[in-house]
């Protein structure tokens, strides 16, 4: 039996009743602090606010925000209403935002001003110039007929939007009876997230989640770690991600601790929270934990609060994790392995595990959900140590991708299993170790980056004929990526030209590290583009191209 049945709306109600004057959500760097009785009351008034202004179950509502308080009152909000929080990467940019506006049938988008080099508000002006001409609520753009509202997060009024304090107002002067209503409507195996993950089609895929789904992985995950109500998590990581909102927010809340959330990673501010609110865990790509650990403030600070937390989002060095436990005092650090469309966990290492475990495995698979090893071509199932696919079935495979029923079969057989496209191992004690990719997907720095994306974006630049994408060896990344483009007869394109185009159009992280120019792709027999032959070229272009930057400078010296 899974751990609940519930929805996430009823099961946070619980916990309310349970330990109303806990403290809940907590902004450090703020001093904004909220009990779970104190959370759940704004979280009501925006559901009610919602609902008045017409967003009714089943609706999909964006939200395109770094980690500002607000964003979990509308993961909470959205779930008591039976509404679909659609998260939006805080990257994007105009190019990217079209698409999941048009793609994802989004009724409401809320946002902030905007993220690093994208003002989030110019960006949806001019890509729905109509907002400033219709009453709010009433939207009627002929590029996306099924947006109605945009919301701004914050207090300042903006032509067309509404914006959270006006939602709130509207809440609180509306009586309890047709949210009660709502919530009694809802079952928690109603999509409830969705959450866009890029494939090899070239464009991202909204992936749904149920309540299921991720309420029962989110225990598993806190379950691991030995969490109760005492242990206090700091969340440095984006909650656009499972990362965040799985492995952070409904680990600890099934588990009736408190929420300690940094807006955008900084190592200061991480380490500073961790030392003024005595954190007992804190998770991390293992960049961030590295960025923590080199920081020349670091042993200014006092760790010895902490005991857990999770590693993950890309492959996790053995050194970092063994200087994590030493220095961090993070002796039940774990590591959890599984993707999007497995809400994310599949398996998880626990606190207890030996330090060798965790530094080289992911873990074991999660209680009711099955995980095995398949032979790629034939699907049969390989015996421990052997090199296949790693799949799984349970709980927590999703409901599937949105309006892309041949892309859901892809990847979820006639049997139920999930086909992840990573290669793994499991030894006789049912230990799992990823060992590479069956698909071309670049990790950069616990962001999953897909090359059939960023070549089909490629594609729109004016004298470029061909182009490939391949992951290049990074130390500080894992991987960057590397484009390698074959020019039109008459282009005099420079790889400058590339690079400035799209820092434009598409988020900064896809954004090719270096461009090459090539006159043809290494191919096999069949015709097929070897790109581990591209990566390897491109690791050996790269140092050279570093050698004469460094020979240049040295010259001028």
């Amino acid at each position: 039996m899974v751990f609940s049945e519930e929805t996430i709306g009823e099961f946070f109600e619980r916990q309310v009743k349970a330990q109303e004057d806990r403290e809940f959500l907590i902004f450090p760097d703020r001093d904004l602090r909220f009990t779970y009785r104190e959370f759940n009351e704004r979280v009501n008034m925006l559901a009610k606010g919602l609902l008045s202004i017409g967003i009714e179950k089943g609706d999909h509502v964006g939200i395109w925000a770094k980690n500002v308080p607000d964003w979990l009152t509308f993961l909470f909000a959205t779930a008591k209403i039976g509404a679909v929080l659609v998260t939006v990467n805080t990257a994007y940019k105009s190019h990217e935002l079209d698409y999941i506006l048009k793609q994802s049938d989004m009724k409401a988008l809320a946002i902030i001003d905007g993220f690093q080099d994208v003002n989030y508000i110019k960006t949806v002006y001019d890509l729905v110039p109509e907002l400033k001409k219709h009453p709010r609520g009433h939207l009627k753009s002929k590029d996306y007929p099924h947006l109605k509202s945009v919301i701004y997060i914050g207090q300042e009024k903006h032509r067309g939007m509404y914006n959270t304090n006006e939602l709130m107002l509207l809440g609180e002067h509306q009586n309890d009876e047709n949210l009660n209503k709502i919530k009694a409507s809802l079952d928690n195996n109603n999509v409830i997230n969705m959450q866009y993950t890029s494939g090899t089609t070239g464009f991202p895929k909204g992936v749904m989640l149920t309540h299921r789904n991720i309420l029962n992985n989110g225990y598993g995950i806190g379950h691991r770690m030995n969490f109760t109500e005492e242990d206090r998590l700091c969340i440095p990581v984006p909650l656009f991600h499972c990362f965040g909102i799985v492995l952070g927010v409904l680990a600890i809340l099934t588990h009736g601790g408190t929420i300690l959330m940094v807006e955008l990673f900084d190592p200061l501010l991480v380490l500073s929270a961790i030392q003024k609110e005595k954190c007992t865990a804190v998770h991390g790509v293992p960049t961030m934990f590295i960025a923590e650990l080199k920081h020349p403030m670091f042993d200014m600070f006092d760790m010895s609060s902490l005991r857990t937390g999770i590693m993950a989002g890309s492959t996790c060095p053995s050194e970092t994790m063994k200087e994590i436990m030493d220095k961090m005092h993070m002796t039940e650090i774990t590591s959890v392995y599984g993707l999007t469309e497995s809400s994310p966990g599949m398996t998880q290492s626990s606190a207890d595990d030996p330090v060798e475990i965790k530094a080289n495995t992911v873990g074991i698979a999660f209680d009711d959900v099955d995980v095995k090893i398949v032979d790629p071509d034939t699907n049969e199932e390989l015996p421990p140590g052997k090199i296949g696919e790693i799949c799984c079935k349970g709980y927590n495979v999703m409901k599937g991708y949105y309006k892309m029923p041949e892309k859901t079969e892809e990847v979820i057989d006639d049997q139920g299993w999930l086909h992840s496209g990573d290669l793994a191992t499991v030894d006789e004690n049912g230990y799992y170790t990823i060992v590479g990719r069956k698909k071309d997907m670049i990790i950069r720095g616990g962001e999953n980056i897909y090359p059939r994306e960023i070549e089909e974006f490629l594609y729109t630049i004016d004298g470029v004929q061909d182009a490939q994408v391949a992951g290049i060896p990074d130390e500080k990344y894992g991987e960057i990526v590397g484009a390698f483009v074959i020019k039109e007869e008459d282009s005099d394109l420079e790889e400058e030209d590339i690079r400035d185009y799209a820092i434009e159009r598409i988020a900064r992280y896809k954004v090719p590290k270096h461009v090459f120019f090539v006159d043809e792709f290494p191919l096999t027999a069949s015709g097929k583009v070897q790109k581990f032959k591209l990566s390897e070229l491109g690791l050996e272009l790269a140092k050279k191209k570093e050698e004469e930057i460094s020979y240049n400078k040295d010259i001028f010296l």
